[in-house]
């Protein structure tokens, strides 16, 4: 386990400087606070020069070949960051949102490399990891923030460092160490919807080498609009969390070992979403409020039970060698409602229930003497994941269902290294390495029912006919993945460096596909397991990354700037859907799963921190400039799918879902003495370009371009004893879409949506026309107080 040393006292404005300067016609609409999380950062090495682990070791952050960005304690809490999905307001080229749907599930992109299905079966492109240890499944995954001691997010293919090879990059949610003396900390909120929320956190020393801590959290909050058919708040919070740790040496003693647990309970109300059309058998009306809903589905009541175990332990066996042990058991139960048509009949209603269970564990042996440094380690992931759910289409056929139960099981070993060697005082080598090796089992069931909802589901639904798919298959995914940087030091404030990385993602089977739909190839009316096998399933993907930057420290440590372009080639791209299709003579509901093709992406990105000043309205105080910029040009090069029955590339026709050309963000702070105490001022603006929901552009999902701007004051005691710190977030109340479900019929190359004689979309699934959409926070404003002993 890695300590990074992180300083309270350096200002924490440690963004990019010199990026005030918004996109031509764009309005400035809100985005972060006080002193906004800043891009690299954590400590102070007694220069003014910033320290950071992301490699395993303490290193100077001018002297990583990596493009990171890292948030502390200190600038989440003046920023009021309320949990992970905040970060991509100013991280660049970085996408964190609630999945379709949920309240807790997270689609991440970063680079344009994603993956925002949270169905058993598809791997994420962005690893998760709590302490080190890596959330094999997106659910319950928008951790809240408290307790923390960092974030990180790394940008870019990790497997050479990092337990679990991850295609897109990585953000690592880390918790604070135990202090050495008893230590108490009351953290209070309160602000509109009723926001009240509360965490204790408390620890003390038994002894010299045995500490004992935790924390215990109340997050609530009303909803931001009704559900109008069954009363219940929308998009509103209803959390209890905890988190407690037994750390065992450490104070100088060459073994530390850290027990750590959590669990979450969230029984917030499912999350429903607006109708952008109006009902096309109902004539329902478009909502004026978006965060309003009217879907009828409220069975099983949602509720999300996360939690686990971890065992973390470090030996120094010498000077120059440590090893280290990361062993986790995690597991998590999501029972939720998904209202498609957002309408009270059950025209697309999905009731669903995700289990997932892992067991991993992580090994290490880090080498640090002389010009040599790195590490080599070994990793093993044995995960399983079951999701279940209903697709009721009652307004199309009277208790019509399609029920799906897909079991997919993950086993995955891989052996890691990598090592900087410094062959001059200004020139070092960094070489790694990974050898993958991934096991899907799947076993799905495909059943159509008539007369209500599938027994799983309290339904009264009749089987029809045979199982449409009852299918059980393997498949085994090997790697090996290099990765090489050079690093060139003129002197110890300046860096560049070139890097090249190549990422890999396992294949697996398609849980909502259909094997009565898989080619005859024998034609002889019947398909083979291996047939079947062949079209449920999909082949890993492989990006080859390519990067090349600049990081320095300007004016005596006045001006921190980090430069970063980069170039990528993704192929077998995995494009997981689901249309409308028909199973045994009914409409139904399908997957379609393919390796598309080619992708290629390519941009910059910029983050940096300015000084501006000390002493200038009064002694003590100082002014800071931060920001952050990311562009990218996202492209398929080849798309292949099938039109009229026939392959066809329709490239030219899609875009990378979740992945805005453009993204910035600039941050003003200000901190002054305050009697005796400090003062800290902040304003946020952040920008993000045109975003497509999915592959298919839709104009009425997809989001235009738009700004957000925070703001926070927060004063803060002598010797920090308490704050108070007011909070406004999206101050201007920006109303912009997240995500979206669409089931209308639309032309099969361009994508561009068929009208109907009305003016509105034809509905390719029930015959309401589902065409919904999920909206980012309103405008809130919140206050926090501390106190701490």
């Amino acid at each position: 386990m890695f300590k990074a040393r992180i300083s309270a006292n350096r200002p924490s404005a440690l963004a990019l400087a010199t990026l005030l300067v918004a996109a031509p016609g764009v309005l400035a609409t809100p985005a972060a606070a006080q002193d906004q999380p800043a891009p690299a950062a954590a400590a102070d090495d007694g220069d003014g020069a910033i320290v950071v682990t992301a490699r395993r070791r303490e290193e100077r952050l001018v002297e990583v070949p990596i493009a990171l960005t890292s948030f502390s304690a200190d600038q989440l809490a003046r920023s009021g960051a309320l949990d992970i999905t905040d970060l991509a307001q100013v991280a660049p080229n970085v996408t964190l949102e609630p999945s379709r749907g949920t309240n807790s599930t997270l689609s991440a992109f970063i680079r344009g490399i994603g993956q925002q299905d949270p169905v058993s079966g598809f791997e994420q492109g962005v690893g998760i990891y709590l302490d080190d240890v890596y959330l094999n499944r997106p659910q319950a995954a928008v951790l809240d923030i408290y307790d923390v001691e960092r974030i990180e997010v790394l940008r870019g293919p990790q497997g050479t460092l990092y337990g679990r090879n991850t295609i897109g990059g990585a953000l690592k949610y880390v918790t604070k160490m135990l202090p050495d003396t008893p230590s108490l900390r009351i953290r209070a909120t309160y602000g509109t919807y009723n926001q009240a929320e509360a965490v204790i956190t408390a620890s003390a020393p038994v002894s010299d080498l045995i500490r004992v801590g935790g924390s215990l959290a109340r997050l609530r909050r009303d909803g931001f609009g009704k559900n109008l058919t069954t009363g219940l708040d929308n998009y509103d919070k209803n959390i209890w969390a905890g988190r407690a740790t037994l750390e065992l040496g450490g104070n100088g003693q060459p073994v530390l070992v850290r027990f750590s647990g959590d669990y979450t309970r969230d029984k917030s109300n499912p999350r429903g979403g607006t109708r952008l059309i109006p009902g096309l058998l109902s004539g329902a009306p478009v909502l004026p409020n978006v965060f309003d809903t009217r879907g009828g589905l409220n069975d099983p009541r949602q509720d999300i039970e996360a939690g686990g175990f971890a065992i973390n332990a470090s030996a120094e066996l010498s000077e120059a060698i440590t090893l280290r042990s990361i062993s986790a058991w995690r597991r998590d139960v999501s029972r939720t409602p998904i209202d498609f048509d957002a309408l009270p009949a059950s025209d697309v209603d999905v009731p669903g229930i995700y289990r997932n269970e892992q067991v991993s564990q992580e090994f290490q042996v880090l080498y640090d003497d002389g010009p040599l440094k790195g590490l080599l380690g070994a990793y093993y992931l044995g995960a399983k994941a079951d999701t279940q759910f209903d697709v009721r289409l009652f307004t199309t056929l009277a208790g019509l269902t399609a029920f799906t139960q897909a079991n997919v099981d993950t086993e995955t070993w891989a052996v890691f290294g990598d090592f900087t060697y410094d062959v001059t005082e200004q020139v070092s080598l960094s070489v790694g390495g990974r050898y993958t090796s991934d096991e899907r089992r799947a076993n799905i069931l495909r059943q159509n029912y008539l007369g209500g909802g599938s027994p799983v589901f309290g339904g009264a639904g009749v089987a029809f006919g045979a199982p449409s798919t009852n299918f059980t298959g393997r498949s085994v995914f090997r790697k090996f993945t290099p990765r090489a940087s050079l690093s060139f030091r003129p002197n110890r404030d300046h860096n560049l460096y070139v890097s090249y990385s190549q990422g890999f993602k396992g294949g697996g089977f398609d849980p909502r596909g259909v094997g009565v739909n898989a080619p005859d190839l024998n034609n002889d009316g019947t398909r083979s397991q291996d047939e079947i096998a062949r079209f449920l399933s999909f082949r890993p993907e492989k990006v080859d990354s390519y990067e090349v930057g600049y990081k320095g420290n300007l004016f005596d440590g006045g001006l921190y700037i980090a430069l970063a372009g980069f170039y990528a080639d993704y192929t077998d791209v995995q494009i997981p859907g689901s249309v409308a299709c028909t199973v045994g003579n009914l409409p139904s509901f399908c997957g379609v799963v393919s390796n598309a093709g080619k992708a290629r992406f390519k941009g910059v990105e910029a983050e940096g921190t300015a000084r501006l000043g000390r002493d200038l309205l009064s002694p003590g105080d100082r002014l800071s400039l931060s920001g952050t910029f990311g562009y990218i040009d996202a492209k398929f090069l080849q798309y292949i799918t099938l039109v009229a029955g026939q392959p066809t590339d329709v490239a030219a026709f899609r875009k990378v879902q979740n992945t805005p050309r453009w993204t910035w963000s600039s941050t003003l702070a200000y901190e002054t003495p305050l009697g005796e105490g400090r003062l800290n001022l902040g304003t946020t603006v952040s920008y993000r370009s045109k975003t497509y929901q999915f592959e298919i552009p839709n104009p009425y999902i997809d989001q235009p371009r738009f700004a957000l701007w925070d703001a926070s004051a927060v004063y803060t005691a002598p010797g920090g004893r308490w704050s108070l710190g007011i909070y406004g977030r999206n101050l201007l109340d920006q109303r912009y879409k997240t995500s979206g479900y669409t089931f209308i019929a639309a032309n099969a190359t361009t994508g561009v949506p068929v009208l109907g004689g009305n003016g509105l979309p034809i509905a390719s699934l029930g015959r309401e026309g589902t065409l919904t959409a999920f909206y980012g926070n309103p405008r809130q404003v919140f206050a926090t107080a501390t106190l701490q002993f």
